[in-house]
């Protein structure tokens, strides 16, 4: 299992040279990829009805143009999105950025994609939230198309290309997709189509291992082999509990994640170099038991 972080951009601040002293300080403390969120928007919280997680006071960096910046000041480590919002975007200009990223990371890069929750943020980028789950499928296969053809000629539902394709391409051909979600009809999606899954459960919650087989489940019925799904988990390291930040590294191993990314949000971590110092404590730690 290879194990990364999730870039703490709600408390990381906006200040580049922030952004690549951590990324260049995690890569040498050990950790393999750099996983993070997305938003577009954020919702004034004084709207009656709003009761999302997030709201415009909220930091989130760009993935695609965050990490093409990162890709340049660093080596080994891969860029992660975990996930990215992909039906409010539009399919060809994702495949377009996304190819140029892989470019500059010279293939160190691996797509979460999924539906989203937001329907403000939809109904600003320009897309129905409704079609969403049906739009993802179909990008998926335009993405495909586009980073692995030069010319490709798509009629589908959400999208006609006639005669066109993108240069350059990606140096993987294609670029891995992954989803993220935890709904029933994702779990099948992800099963049939995806790469990898990105679920939200913690080794040893109620239903994990159900979940996990549903996705087994629906990657045979569509003739594919389970171990051709990787699983992506996630994890806290809180601050002082040493043993539970191994423990819950050794779960997610033997429950067969390929990745797992440390998160040190919501920690009373009270700046940019706590959280990188924290890193790589925890990084010293799991080295020590072996896994890192």
């Amino acid at each position: 299992m290879e194990i990364g972080t999730v870039l703490p951009q709600l408390e990381i601040g906006d200040d580049p040279a922030t952004l690549v002293d951590y990324t260049q300080r995690i890569e040498a403390a050990g950790y393999d990829h750099l996983l993070t969120y997305d938003h577009v928007l954020g919702v004034d919280p004084s709207w009656d009805d709003w009761e999302g997680p997030y709201d415009n006071a909220d930091q989130f960096h760009e993935p695609l143009t965050t990490f093409s910046y990162l890709a340049g000041q660093t080596d080994d480590i891969e860029f992660v999105t975990g996930i990215l919002i992909l039906p409010q975007r539009q399919t060809a200009l994702v495949a377009k950025q996304a190819a140029q990223l892989d470019r500059f990371a010279d293939g160190r890069f691996r797509m979460g994609v999924g539906v989203g929750w937001n329907p403000h943020e939809f109904i600003a980028l320009g897309e129905d939230f409704g079609e969403r789950g049906r739009r993802i499928e179909e990008q998926v296969d335009v993405l495909r198309q586009l980073w692995t053809e030069d010319i490709i000629d798509f009629q589908g539902e959400y999208h006609r290309i006639e005669e066109l394709g993108i240069n350059p391409r990606p140096v993987q051909q294609p670029i891995p997709i992954w989803m993220g979600g935890m709904a029933e009809p994702v779990r099948r999606r992800v099963g049939r189509m995806a790469d990898g899954w990105m679920p939200q459960f913690q080794p040893g919650d109620e239903d994990a291992e159900s979940m996990l087989q549903d996705v087994y489940d629906a990657a045979e019925e569509a003739g594919r082999s389970p171990d051709d799904v990787g699983i992506q988990g996630r994890m806290y390291a809180v601050p002082g509990e040493r043993e539970d930040w191994i423990e819950r590294a050794e779960a997610w191993a033997e429950l067969g994640a390929d990745y797992m990314a440390i998160s040190t949000m919501y920690q009373d971590l009270d700046s940019p170099e706590a959280h990188t110092a924290h890193l790589e404590d925890v990084a010293d730690e799991l080295g020590d038991a072996g896994l890192l």
